[in-house]
């Protein structure tokens, strides 16, 4: 039996944070992210900054993943 895991967006915006910075992006950058990511608001609701900014910090956040997860699979 497949079972749904139910997150408050408080807990999404939490661990968005904590994966932001565990993998590079700044604190303070990782918390505006972490909030736009958990409210899962549509992009044509975003401004251009908080679009680009996003787009950065995935950007970051999946070359340290993937750099990791090469590491681990050595």
């Amino acid at each position: 039996m497949q079972q749904v895991l139910s997150l408050s967006v408080e807990e999404k915006e939490r661990l968005f944070h904590t994966e932001l910075v565990k993998h590079g992006v700044s604190y303070s950058d990782a918390a505006r992210v972490a909030k736009i990511l958990a409210s899962e608001t549509p992009d044509e609701l975003l401004t251009v900054k908080d679009i680009q900014l996003t787009t950065e910090a995935c950007k970051i956040w999946l070359k340290q993943h993937r750099r990791l997860a090469s590491l681990l699979n050595k």
